[in-house]
């Protein structure tokens, strides 16, 4: 296993006290696996890649019982030990390229800080040379031809898949065993989006390398994602294998969300409305006792006004206290 999350919490101040943002998540990727996480915006997705990425400012509290990568707890690591892992090892692409890229300096000069020194051999004044290569050999695998033009380039001279692409390119100059895609592809048009993917797809079979991805909508995940996992208001709701997910749900939350997505609906008539979940996600300051979806829930009970412990069924796990389609196993 190549990350191995277990009861992970991260805690706020807030006007009404110190609370949960995040309740003992459990999150395990294997190694050449595609790993989706799926939640609506506010649900925590973000926070569980920044507390991996250790992007987090002071003001959060994160505790885990382990946050292991290959074996070693990255929340016990200093913060030089964990700079030789996270941007090498782990590498991050964000929903905003744009933002995160230096506005100062051309693209070129950027992909060449991202290539590291271990890739490239002979003397020194050779290495020059051997960098400029490995950039270009990098736009061109992200499918930009025009590597002169885009060397040249600033920031705020790129399109939105542009400026991904590039985001991309940085992230994959050091072939990272673990690649974390936060919504990359959310603000972009479809077929930008499906070229986005497919160059992710490209790279995972190209290197085995593992990847999380994040994403709000089911029918916006990758077609080669193997596990997907259900996050609600800060709480895991239900992880398995894409195809049993997708097909035979066990909790509420992931079957709402299912209903409500275009993953079913793609074939409906034009302005057909789609069926919604009842309510909002709680805010900080007035999160549910025990199961969070419990306001929304239309299963809810009593009972779910405590935490419900999780529930393995073969390779699916799920915590709810009245799950549902459990007649679809044999």
């Amino acid at each position: 296993m190549l990350l191995d999350i277990r009861n992970l919490t991260i805690r706020t101040q807030t006007s009404t006290g110190l609370v949960n943002v995040l309740d003992r998540v459990n999150l395990q990727i294997n190694e050449g696996e595609i790993h989706t996480l799926v939640g609506e915006s506010g649900s925590g997705k973000s926070l569980i890649a920044r507390a991996i990425m250790g992007f987090l400012s002071p003001r959060w509290q994160v505790t885990a019982d382990r946050v292991w990568f290959e074996s070693t707890d990255l929340l016990n690591l200093t913060p030089q030990q964990r700079r030789n892992i996270i941007g090498v090892d782990i590498a991050m692409i964000f929903q905003d390229a744009k933002s995160y890229l230096d506005p100062n300096i051309t693209i070129g000069e950027q992909l060449s800080e991202a290539v590291l020194d271990r890739d490239l051999t002979g003397a020194w004044w050779q290495r020059r040379g051997q960098r400029k290569q490995k950039v270009i050999t990098l736009l061109h695998r992200v499918g930009i031809k025009n590597h002169v033009d885009m060397m040249r380039s600033y920031a705020h001279e790129l399109s939105e898949g542009a400026a991904q692409k590039i985001m991309i390119a940085s992230a994959i100059a050091h072939r990272p065993k673990l690649l974390i895609a936060d919504e990359p592809t959310s603000t972009m048009e479809p077929a930008t989006r499906q070229q986005i993917y497919r160059l992710l797809a490209q790279f995972h079979a190209r290197y085995g390398m593992s990847m999380l991805m994040i994403s709000q909508d089911l029918g916006a995940i990758m077609p080669q994602t193997e596990r997907i996992s259900m996050i609600y208001s800060g709480q895991l709701m239900e992880s398995g294998a894409a195809d049993a997910l997708l097909t035979r749900p066990h909790h509420p939350y992931t079957e709402a969300l299912l209903s409500t997505s275009l993953y079913r609906h793609a074939e409906s008539e034009p302005r057909t409305k789609l069926p919604t979940l009842a309510g909002v996600e709680p805010t900080l300051q007035h999160l549910p006792i025990g199961c969070r979806l419990g306001p929304r829930c239309p299963y809810a009970k009593p009972e779910c006004i405590k935490f419900p412990s999780a529930t393995k069924l073969r390779d699916h796990h799920f915590a709810c206290h009245h799950p549902v389609n459990l007649e679809l196993e044999d």
